[in-house]
């Protein structure tokens, strides 16, 4: 077995190697406390966010935020690990929660390493419960509580304000990717209808569930006042001009009044640490700046 592992080891190094498009990695330097390697967006930024980024000797693809995590080697995407590149990073530590997959690999990985599992409840409410857990694996419940407590302040003084709004502006949630072909509207239970409602907006495709795609028809009836995507989504489709250019957009109010939002891939529906600031950046955009204040 120890022969095995060492061979894994090797080809891990070199898969990681291969998988960095091309990006080197940054120079090795002191680790304080173990080694740890995060799988998915909203817990890499929690383990930075409670004191423990110099921890970090490799990210998934998805973890963008703080930047100084992009320096570090990048590893898969957690939806698609590969359970030998994790490996050659001799972790005491893997983080990562139930959208991590394959099974098979997670299993494979689990006979390698430390694996502790984090809740990935991907609502407002579930924020807390990730921190507290990320906390505990780390041995830091005490920071863990006051990063909670931050969150909760800033959570209710927004909640305050968005129940004192008298207009909701109707949003329609587009997701797009270079070559996916029609673009997806965020229904009921997406974590686009939980930003807009916490925002204090209208989700405009409430009647759907999920994820599902546009058509014109859909389009003309949702009729949203505002269009909302992440950054790399608008620029998917060729930017305002090409979103202009989907059948029926033009004929919309948002498209009318070109009221269309684009936020950062990596705050939007993070749902972690800085998702207060997600809120009040939507916020403001629907509402005006009176939002940023709160």
């Amino acid at each position: 077995m120890r022969i095995f592992w060492s061979a894994l080891v090797v080809f891990g190094a070199l898969a990681l190697c291969l998988g960095c498009e091309g990006k080197s990695a940054a120079p090795a330097k002191e680790h304080v406390g173990p080694r740890i390697v995060t799988l998915g967006g909203d817990v890499t930024e929690i383990v930075y966010a409670l004191g423990a980024g110099d921890s970090v000797v490799g990210a998934d693809m998805s973890s963008t935020y703080p930047p100084e995590v992009t320096k570090l080697p990048r590893l898969n995407y957690h939806r698609q690990v590969s359970p030998e590149g994790i490996v050659s990073l001799d972790p005491d530590l893997v983080l990562l929660t139930a959208e991590a997959g394959p099974p098979g690999a997670i299993a494979q990985l689990r006979s390698a390493a430390k694996v502790v599992d984090i809740p990935n409840d991907l609502t407002a409410e579930g924020v807390a419960p990730k921190m507290r857990a990320v906390a505990l694996a780390l041995d830091r419940v005490d920071a863990g509580e006051q990063l909670v407590a931050t969150y909760e302040k800033e959570m209710a003084d927004l909640k305050e304000y968005v129940d004192g709004l008298e207009e909701r502006p109707s949003v329609l949630f587009l997701y797009a990717r270079q070559g996916m072909g029609a673009p997806m509207v965020g229904g009921t239970g997406s974590g686009a209808d939980t930003m807009i409602e916490l925002a204090g907006g209208v989700n405009a495709a409430a009647a759907l569930e999920g994820f599902k795609p546009l058509t014109p028809e859909a389009l003309l009836e949702f009729n949203p006042a505002c269009v909302l995507m992440m950054t790399k989504g608008l620029e998917a489709v060729g930017g305002e001009a090409g979103l202009l250019g989907i059948p029926g957009m033009a004929d919309t109010k948002a498209g009318q009044s070109k009221n269309f939002v684009a936020m950062p891939d990596d705050l939007l529906l993070t749902f972690g640490p800085r998702t207060p600031q997600a809120i009040r950046q939507l916020a403001t955009a629907l509402h005006g700046e009176e939002a940023a204040k709160k």
